[in-house]
């Protein structure tokens, strides 16, 4: 069978579940960044607070996560929590192994991983600030949510875009690791088809293709909203 039989739509062909795994690759990457930019919007919060305790939980968190492995955290997050999850159900006289949702532990997993990242980009960008503009904010009479929401929020997001561009670009290959909670990611999906069918060449350069699109996309839009965000800028 060629390459793009393989490949193709037809009978035989893996391109719809090798699209399909894309798209479960985009999605896991999506929703992990966006849980990611949560937990490092209240990390960055933290280190830059007065309080002692919260600095020093905020610092642990980003010290931990980025010296770990991001294997080992999915490891801890699949295994550890369906060990939990066991003995809850072991309680009610359920027995056996309990597994969490493989998308959900990927997205927790990812999520977590890159809101350490985030939260030192969101630190750096806001660090970064022009104080002037939030001293002309107050002088105008602006209470600090209003200057939180009008004049730090979209300073610090358009100083912070590049950084978080190279955050999801690093998220999305990360999401391959999460195909060892059983999950049929983009990676995983070319690893059935190349044990499937012997062509293991073609599997992983089609998924390595998938891939490219998908972070060249990416690279285009994070490109147009650093763009869009810095127009009338000096």
């Amino acid at each position: 069978m060629s390459a793009f039989t393989l490949l193709g739509f037809g009978p035989g062909g893996w391109g719809g579940a090798l699209l399909l795994a894309a798209g479960t690759t985009l999605g896991l990457a999506l929703c992990g960044f966006l849980v990611g930019a949560v937990l490092g919007g209240l990390a960055a919060g933290a280190k830059l607070s007065g309080l002692l305790p919260l600095r020093l939980v905020a610092d642990g968190y980003t010290t931990l996560l980025r010296g770990v492995p991001d294997l080992l955290v999915i490891y801890l997050l699949y295994f550890g929590g369906s060990a939990a999850l066991g003995t809850i159900a072991g309680l009610f006289g359920v027995a056996g192994f309990v597994g969490l949702p493989a998308f959900g532990v990927g997205v927790a997993a990812l999520g977590i991983i890159s809101g350490a990242y985030q939260a030192e980009v969101f630190r750096g960008a806001y660090l970064a600030l022009d104080r002037g503009q939030i001293e002309a904010a107050r002088a105008v009479g602006m209470h600090r949510g209003l200057i939180l929401r009008r004049v730090v929020a979209p300073l610090v997001a358009r100083t912070a875009l590049p950084g978080l561009g190279n955050v999801w670009q690093i998220l999305l290959k990360d999401s391959a690791l999460v195909s060892v909670t059983g999950l049929i990611e983009l990676l995983r999906q070319a690893q059935v088809g190349a044990g499937s069918t012997r062509q293991p060449f073609t599997f992983y350069l089609a998924a390595g293709a998938l891939y490219l699109a998908i972070t060249s996309l990416s690279t285009w839009g994070f490109s147009r909203a650093e763009a869009h965000a810095r127009r009338g800028a000096p």
